[in-house]
C-alpha cells in the first residue's frame, strides 16, 4: 500500500516528526520509502522497526501537540523545543540501556566477586595448613636431630668429627635447589649458568677466590661452633634442657639487633630477654653451680650466643636475598667446609682428643641419619620462610622442647625437677614473647599510661595549689591577674 499524502504534502507521521525534529538532514518524503534515519544508516522497511524505535517515536508524539493527526502538522510544544525534546528522549534510552547492561552485569560481578574470594580464603587455608605442616616437619626433624646425637654418642663420642660430617652435607643445598626449580618453573638453564646467576649475591664479578674465603669463612667458623657446643652440651645434659637452651637464641638475636642493626626498641621483648636469663640461670642452679650441669648450661647458652651472632651477620650480608642465593651461599659455606675445616678432625684424632678408630668400625647408619636430619631441619627452616609465615618456623623450633621431653620422660625414663621444669617454662614463655608482632608491645603502653596519670595528679595537684593560693592572696587584699 502506497503512503498516504496528507494536506501539508508530508507522507506519513514519521516524516512529521522527522521534520519538525531536523533529525540528520531530512528529507521529505525519504524515510517512509527508503529507510528509518539513524545515526549509522540501517534499512529498515516502514512498518517494520524494531520495538524500540517505536518507544521512541511514541515518546516523541506525546512530546508534540497535535490537534488533527491525519489533517495537521504537527507543531513544536511551547513549553520545550524539539531538539530538547529529542535529546531527552535519546538519554532515557541510553540510560535505560545502560540500566539493563549494568543490571546484566550484576550477577556476573556478583559471582566473580565471589569466586574471587572463595580463591581468597582457599589460598589462605592452604598457606596455614601448610604452615601447619611445615611447623610438625621442622619440629619432629629438630628432635629426631637431637635424639640421634644421643644415640651416636652411646657408641661414637666423637662431636667436633659429627659436626664436621653433618656440616659437609650443606654443599647439597644447591643441587636441591635447582632441582626443585626445576621442576617447578620448568626453567632451561643449566647449573652452571644458575650458580653463575645467584653467584651475583658476592657482587657484580661474581664469586672470586679472595671473595669466597672472606665472606664465607666467619660463617663458616660461627656455624662449626654452633653445632660443636651444641653436641658438646648434649653430652652432659639432656635433650629436653639442651633444646630449652637453645631458644635463648631468639632473646639473643633481638638484644644484638637492637644493639647492632638499629632495629625497634620493644619492651615486651626486654622482658623475654630478661626471662631468658632467668631460666638459664634456673637452669644452672638446679644442681648446684658445680659439675657437668653447669658446664652443659655454659655450652648450651655459647651455642645459642654464635647461633644469634651468625643470624645477625647473615641478615646484615644477604639482606633480602631470594631462595636461589641463599642456597648458593650455604652449598659455599659446605665446600668451605670440606676444603679448610678438614684439618680440624685430623688435629683432634692425632693429639687423642678425639679418637675414631677404623673408618668401618664408625656408626655410619646413625651418622648419615643425623646428618640428613639436619639437612632437612635447615632446608624446611629456609625455605618454610618463604612458602609460609615465618612465625610458624619459629613455633616449629620452640615445640621442639616438649617433644624432646616426652621421648626422653618414655624412653630415657628421665626425671624432671621442680627447678628445671619452671626454668624451661620460663624460657618457653620468654621465646612466645619474642613473637609477639611491634603492634603489642603492651608494655610501653603500660609505661606511657602511667605517665599519663602521673601528669593528671600533678595537674591536680597543681589546681589545688593555685586554688589556696588565690584564696590567700584574697585575704591579703591582693589579686593575681591571669595574662591573657
Amino acid at each position: 500500500s502506497s503512503p498516504k499524502v496528507t494536506a501539508n504534502g508530508v507522507h506519513d507521521i514519521e516524516d512529521r516528526i522527522l521534520r519538525i525534529t531536523g533529525y540528520y538532514g531530512y528529507n521529505p518524503g525519504y524515510s517512509s520509502h527508503r529507510s528509518c534515519a539513524r545515526p549509522r544508516i540501517t534499512r529498515i522497511k516502514p512498518g517494520r522497526c524494531s520495538e524500540k524505535h517505536s518507544d521512541l517515536l511514541s515518546s516523541l508524539n506525546m512530546c508534540q501537540n497535535t490537534e488533527d493527526k491525519n489533517t495537521q502538522a504537527i507543531k513544536p510544544s511551547t513549553n520545550s523545543s524539539p531538539a530538547v525534546c529529542w535529546k531527552a528522549v535519546e538519554r532515557k534510552s541510553l540510560s535505560g540501556e545502560e540500566g539493563s547492561e549494568s543490571h546484566a552485569e550484576t550477577p556476573g560481578s556478583e559471582s566473580s566477586r565471589e569466586s574471587h574470594s572463595y580463591q581468597t580464603c582457599a589460598n589462605s587455608a592452604v598457606k596455614v595448613l601448610g604452615g601447619l605442616l611445615m611447623v610438625l616437619c621442622v619440629s619432629s626433624s629438630w628432635v629426631g636431630t637431637t635424639q640421634v646425637v644421643k644415640l651416636t654418642f652411646q657408641s661414637f663420642s666423637c662431636p667436633f668429627f659429627i659436626s664436621w660430617f653433618s656440616s659437609n652435607w650443606n654443599i647439597l643445598f644447591f643441587p636441591i635447589y635447582y632441582s626443585g626449580n626445576v621442576v617447578i618453573t620448568r626453567e632451561k638453564q643449566t647449573p652452571i649458568q644458575k650458580f653463575r646467576e645467584c653467584s651475583r649475591l658476592f657482587g657484580e664479578d661474581g664469586m672470586t677466590l679472595k671473595l669466597f674465603v672472606k665472606k664465607t669463612a666467619p660463617f663458616s667458623i660461627l656455624w662449626t661452633l654452633t653445632n660443636y657446643l651444641y653436641l658438646l652440651a648434649l653430652r652432659k645434659l639432656t635433650a629436653t634442657d639442651v633444646s630449652a637452651l637453645y631458644c635463648c637464641h631468639k632473646a639473643f638475636v633481638f638484644l644484638l639487633s637492637w644493639i647492632v642493626l638499629k632495629d625497634r626498641f620493644m619492651g615486651v621483648r626486654i622482658v623475654a630477654a630478661i626471662m631468658a636469663i632467668t631460666g638459664i640461670v634456673m637452669m644452672a642452679y638446679a644442681d648446684g653451680f658445680h659439675g657437668d650441669s653447669f658446664v652443659g648450661v655454659a655450652l648450651a647458652v655459647g651455642s645459642a650466643s654464635t647461633s644469634a651472632l651468625y643470624k645477625v651477620l647473615l641478615k646484615m650480608f644477604l639482606g633480602s636475598a631470594n631462595l636461589g642465593e641463599v642456597a648458593h651461599f650455604l652449598s659455599t659455606m659446605g665446600v668451605f667446609n670440606l676444603v679448610f675445616i678438614s684439618g680440624v678432625p685430623l688435629i683432634l684424632y692425632f693429639t687423642k682428643v678425639e679418637h675414631w678408630g677404623s673408618l668401618s668400625s664408625l656408626p655410619w647408619g646413625y651418622m648419615c641419619g643425623l646428618a640428613g636430619l639436619w639437612l632437612v631441619f635447615n632446608i624446611l627452616v629456609h625455605v618454610g620462610v618463604v612458602l609460609t609465615y615465618p612465625i610458624l618456623i619459629s613455633i616449629g623450633t620452640l615445640l621442639s622442647v616438649p617433644g624432646n621431653a616426652a621421648v626422653d620422660v618414655l624412653k630415657h625414663e628421665v626425671i624432671f625437677s621442680m627447678v628445671r621444669l619452671a626454668a624451661t617454662c620460663i624460657i618457653c614463655l620468654g621465646f612466645l614473647l619474642l613473637l609477639l608482632p611491634e603492634e603489642w608491645d603492651f608494655t610501653l603502653r603500660f609505661l606511657a599510661n602511667i605517665a599519663d596519670k602521673k601528669s593528671e595528679e600533678r595537674g591536680d595537684e597543681l589546681t589545688e595549689s593555685s586554688i589556696n593560693t588565690r584564696s590567700r592572696s584574697r585575704a591579703n587584699g591582693t589579686v593575681s591577674i591571669p595574662l591573657a
